[in-house]
């Protein structure tokens, strides 16, 4: 397949299998994290995109952790010819599957999935959105356990180790990679917050 990292063809099959907003949004904070860290380093921006587009795409459809997601996304992903560094990429961000995080690529994804996750929720609760958001307040927020509870603490911090970058620096370079997409994100702060003059 010669489109296979076409962003508009990985688009398609997003919404194709995913229907949940919310998700939809995580997955298009994951690939602007994925496009900057590409850029940051050197590497492929449509694959490194494109990859964490995907990467959850089958979360809704098959949740169960045992048998279903990313299993069938892997399959998905192998049926439809996509390059398989990102197959893999998919694979190891979920630790229950026991494949390691080896190459720049699949380290930088589990660095920004739960991290990029926790951010928009740190955003959405700000009238100001994601504009203005510091490291320092996010990493309060990571210490209220009961703020945005599914995400995995020990995952973000895991994350920013494996890479071998300072979390303050970490988080600093996610927020500085949502905030260009803080209106498609839903992260502007533009509807919490309400006109003064009103």
């Amino acid at each position: 397949m010669s489109q296979t990292l076409s962003r508009a063809s990985a688009w398609s099959l997003l919404t194709e299998w995913v229907q949940s907003e919310s998700l939809r949004r995580h997955c298009l904070a994951v690939e602007a994290s994925m496009r900057a860290m590409a850029a940051a380093r050197g590497a492929d921006e449509e694959l490194w995109g494109v990859t964490g587009l995907l990467h959850d795409m089958d979360y809704e459809r098959f949740p169960d952790l045992e048998t279903g997601h990313p299993r069938m996304a892997m399959a998905e992903l192998e049926r439809l010819d996509y390059p398989p560094e990102l197959i893999r990429a998919v694979a190891s961000h979920a630790d229950y599957l026991g494949v390691s995080r080896d190459s720049d690529l699949e380290k930088s994804l589990f660095a920004v999935d739960e991290l990029s996750g926790f951010i928009l929720a740190c955003a959405y609760v700000r009238p100001q959105g994601i504009h203005g958001l510091t490291p320092k307040s996010v990493k309060k927020k990571l210490k209220t356990v009961a703020f945005a509870a599914a995400v995995s603490r020990e995952d973000v911090r895991a994350g920013a180790e494996q890479l071998g970058v300072d979390l303050d620096d970490h988080i600093r370079f996610v927020i500085a990679a949502l905030e260009p997409q803080a209106e498609a994100l839903g992260i502007d702060g533009a509807e919490a917050a309400p006109d003064p003059g009103a």
